[in-house]
């Protein structure tokens, strides 16, 4: 079964950087793209990222194009999404999501990890 870990979450200032990282295991993870969305409290989910297989072609939501850097390591079947810049509204679970733009209406995906960005 997929199964799709998060990690690197936590408490940031405003302008602050974080690195998130997903473990992918159960699935030939060099075959999928892959995808952070993202969740704030009493909000739908929100498309972040997305990489291609082989992380040739990389889209980003406009709000956090130009901070944000998704990449994958697919001999260690892990993805990335590096955050920079870091604002308020970044506030939110971020979960790893197996496939290309997908959302969280799946089990194919991790059980997120809190970044809390204060002011």
């Amino acid at each position: 079964a997929v199964r799709l870990v998060e990690s690197g979450g936590g408490l940031v200032e405003s302008g602050g950087s974080l690195r998130l990282s997903c473990e992918a295991s159960g699935f030939t993870f060099r075959l999928f793209s892959m995808t952070w969305v993202r969740q704030s409290s009493g909000k739908g989910p929100e498309w972040v990222a997305t990489i291609d297989r082989d992380g040739y072609t990389r889209e980003y939501a406009s709000s956090v194009k130009g901070r944000f850097t998704i990449d994958r390591n697919n001999d260690a079947k892990m993805l990335y999404l590096k955050m920079n810049n870091l604002k308020p509204s970044d506030t939110a679970t971020y979960y790893c999501v197996k496939g290309w733009k997908s959302g969280l209406a799946t089990n194919e995906r991790g059980q997120g990890t809190q970044v809390t960005v204060s002011s």
